[in-house]
């Protein structure tokens, strides 16, 4: 696992891990609304570290302005995936965690930079954190 980047196998691709996320994961939402959360932590897989999914819903925006989102979503975590990555290795297991927008729209916000977007994004990960 990089350091500071975000390879492929730290994100969710699997049909199956998806169906399991959501089946059987818990939500977090952040103080503000802004961001949710859902995750779960799986033992006894092969795998053991953290894989990550962002998803933005269409009745947020533009195409444009989603990917925007999804691109400042994928950049607060990177800066901060050691707060769950290494409680992931420490407990040997594989968290999965689906990052989204809650609270966040096209309409409200025309424009939204990542200063707006870390401090809710570091709130998550240590909610999610201190619940497992």
């Amino acid at each position: 696992m990089k350091k500071q980047g975000l390879s492929p196998k730290e994100r969710i691709k699997s049909s199956k891990h998806f169906e399991l996320l959501y089946k059987a994961g818990k939500t977090v939402v952040s103080e503000n609304l802004k961001i949710k959360a859902i995750f779960l932590a799986v033992k006894n897989t092969d795998e053991i570290g953290v894989k990550v999914a962002f998803t933005v819903s269409k009745k947020a925006g533009k195409a444009v302005w989603r990917n925007r989102v999804k691109r400042l979503l994928k950049e607060a975590y990177r800066l901060n995936k050691t707060i769950l990555a290494s409680l992931a290795e420490q407990k040997n297991f594989l968290l999965l965690v689906a990052f989204s927008t809650n609270n966040i729209n096209q309409k409200k916000n025309k424009k939204i930079f990542l200063d707006e977007i870390m401090p809710n994004m570091i709130e998550l990960m240590n909610k999610i954190r201190n619940s497992l």
